[in-house]
């Protein structure tokens, strides 16, 4: 998992080299035809990513975004209207069935139909009109995390061909900046050693950082056994932030931008409770370094529409770490494979 992790920065460039060129042939096709809906289709953390592009492709391209519910299909065998629809199946491994099945479905009425994997000989591949690969190399870790950021970063490149405000510069920027946030890992491994006995915590994330409070707990969960609850700062305040008590450990996503003044609200709430908070932020956000207990700090100021990257690569690697720190193994979880197969 420390390995994949420190892989990105490369497999993010692999990435962008070898897509720039189909994305911008896309672009072109579609704007001849814009779609009136997008429908992302997602499991596990895929699923984490879809989230992210959710409030992306909304963010910048003013196009409402579904999040498909798969056992619409492979359940309740229901029919759906996907008239002037994109339908986009996000896929690790290509493999997911009833992902595929969404996409199956659309293309069958008719909708443009993207798939994005690691895969290029996978199911799903081979059944999307228009494929994107996220260049990441051979994932083995049952803890997706390059894979992750992959498919962030082709959500970003997407919302670009539909005419959303991305600039190609800034997205070639981040692989340096992934580079950036994994120079922290030696302050990052020391600090996992005081959350060694954690069993249960909190993730709180908003806006375009919301996915990535989904996908610090899913690795808290699957690699290192903590019971993880995630909540954007909104939702956390309107019941569950009622759990905390003195040294509940929460981790939060704090960018500067549209978010910060409820992720701040919510920070100086849990001072009050005397929580055990974990902040991770940039030097952008000069009030986040003194809202936390502890502040895991990337050192150059980022545009918040950017963050999302850079900012999970510290928390993948704290996982990462803290499951050394328990002495558990984070390539072999207990119970789980690096391929499920769900209906």
């Amino acid at each position: 998992m420390l390995e994949e992790i420190r892989e990105q920065p490369a497999a993010l460039e692999r990435t962008l080299a070898s897509q720039l060129r189909r994305i911008e042939r896309f672009r072109q096709r579609i704007a001849k035809n814009p779609p009136r809906l997008i429908v992302l289709a997602a499991r596990g953390t895929s699923d984490n990513a879809a989230v992210f592009g959710r409030y992306l492709l909304e963010v910048t391209t003013g196009i409402p975004v579904s999040l498909a519910a798969p056992s619409i299909y492979t359940l309740y065998d229901a029919r759906v209207c996907f008239r002037d629809a994109l339908v986009v199946a996000i896929s690790q491994s290509g493999e997911s069935t009833d992902t595929n099945l969404v996409l199956e479905r659309a293309r069958e009425q008719g909708a443009v139909t993207i798939g994005i994997t690691n895969e290029a000989s996978s199911s799903l591949a081979h059944m999307a009109e228009h494929v994107f690969l996220v260049r990441a190399g051979k994932e083995k870790s049952v803890a997706a995390t390059k894979t992750y950021t992959g498919q962030v970063l082709m959500l970003y490149l997407l919302a670009y061909a539909l005419g959303g405000k991305i600039r190609i510069a800034d997205l070639m920027r981040l692989p340096e900046r992934a580079l950036t946030a994994l120079a922290l890992e030696p302050d990052i491994a020391e600090l996992s050693g005081r959350y060694r006995f954690m069993d249960h915590a909190v993730v709180v994330g908003r806006g375009l950082n919301y996915s990535n409070a989904f996908e610090l707990a899913l690795k808290l969960m699957e690699t290192c056994y903590v019971v993880a609850e995630r909540f954007s700062s909104a939702d956390f305040l309107h019941g569950p932030i009622a759990m905390v008590e003195r040294n509940f450990p929460v981790f939060v996503f704090a960018p500067s931008g549209a978010t910060w003044t409820s992720i701040d609200e919510t920070l100086g709430k849990l001072k009050l409770l005397t929580a055990e908070t974990v902040v991770i932020t940039d030097a952008g956000n000069h009030a986040a370094i003194h809202r936390g207990t502890r502040v895991i700090r990337l050192p150059r100021k980022l545009p918040e529409l950017y963050t999302p990257i850079p900012y999970i690569i510290p928390a993948q690697l704290f996982a990462a770490c803290l499951a050394e720190q328990k002495g558990l193994d984070p390539d072999k979880p207990r119970t789980i494979t690096k391929v499920t197969l769900t209906m």
